[in-house]
């Protein structure tokens, strides 16, 4: 039997970086990719946490992303979450790789947004825009510092400021992107109203930002929440936003900024506007001067399988696919 190549961590990033991971999201956007489709995540209990499972396939791969939650991990030294990600030839689903798949979480995560932002920039009624003055990122993990990067990987930014929970943690996030040459500062009561983009990637359940928190014209990305009962964004806030989602209907399902926002039948009903992803870029989302736009997002299944994609592609046009009896790629 044929052993499946095993992409790790290197591997990753020698096939694929920051600027490829948001070119295959557009890509993938701007070829009719049908979001609102997609396959829904599938949360299964499990003794000491939660198997999290998702599918999905396009016209040349079929793929799925397994994801173990494991909440008391972190009294362990480990990961609280943990993940790999198969893939298969579409046609005869036979099994072509096997990706280490926290690494490509933080690689398309941020890409998504990015694509988000870029696109909620671009629409400024005041004139599109094409960098970043002030970047607020409330957050210090890593998805706080890969949103970072990715956005700067993108376009120009001015100035950088990281706030969290844990001081420590955030003063070592921002001395890494400093040494790596991101204007980051430590953030202070003012940054978030000076910001004309504002990053949430939080691990809380409550709102960590309201509407008077902001600029009127302010771009935020809230990413950090997962579950309808959790949220990063104020009701006030979500409701005065020209509002941008991955997908309504897993919005809908999942999306605590918004459900905590408004009833469900109000968001189904229309009583606020919510663009897709597709809308964004190509061109069908307008923003309203004085009010602030909003992206949110949970995470889908496409998203995953669109860098794998190309991960696979760059991997073997480089002649970098690890060959049956390799044992070099699961870092």
């Amino acid at each position: 039997m044929t052993s499946v190549p095993v992409i790790g961590v290197d591997a990753i990033d020698a096939a694929l970086d920051r600027q490829g991971a948001v070119a295959a999201i557009e890509a993938a956007l701007r070829d009719g990719v049908d979001v609102e489709s997609d396959s829904p995540r599938l949360f299964s209990p499990l003794d000491r946490g939660e198997f999290l499972l998702m599918p999905t396939q396009s016209p040349e791969h079929a793929g799925i992303k397994v994801v173990t939650i494991a909440p008391h991990n972190s009294e362990r030294g480990l990961p609280k979450i943990q993940a790999w990600y198969l893939v298969f030839d579409a046609e005869t689903l036979s099994p072509l790789a096997i990706l280490e798949g926290a690494h490509l979480t933080t690689l398309r995560t941020p890409a998504v947004t990015a694509v988000a932002v870029r696109g909620m920039l671009r629409a400024d009624p005041r004139g599109p825009r094409e960098h970043i003055d002030t970047l607020a990122v409330l957050g210090s993990g890593p998805q706080a510092e890969a949103h970072v990067r990715t956005l700067a990987a993108l376009m120009p930014i001015g100035a950088v400021s990281i706030r969290g929970r844990n001081s420590t943690r955030a003063a070592e996030l921002v001395a890494r992107l400093r040494a790596d040459g991101i204007p980051a500062q430590p953030g202070d009561g003012h940054d978030l109203r000076d910001a004309d983009v504002i990053v949430t990637a939080t691990s809380s359940s409550e709102p960590v930002i309201a509407r008077a928190d902001v600029d009127d014209d302010a771009v935020i990305a809230a990413v950090g929440s997962h579950g309808a009962d959790h949220r990063e964004l104020a009701a006030d806030l979500v409701t005065d936003a020209d509002l941008v989602v991955e997908a309504r209907a897993s919005a809908f399902r999942e999306n605590g900024n918004l459900l905590q926002a408004r009833e469900l039948d109000a968001w189904q009903a229309g009583r606020q506007a919510v663009a897709n992803l597709p809308e964004l870029v190509t061109g069908a989302f307008a923003r309203r001067e004085g009010h602030p736009a909003v992206y949110t997002g949970v995470g889908m299944s496409w998203e995953d399988l669109a860098v794998v994609a190309e991960i696979l592609r760059a991997a073997q046009s480089a002649d970098a696919m690890p060959r049956e009896g390799d044992s070099d790629v699961r870092k």
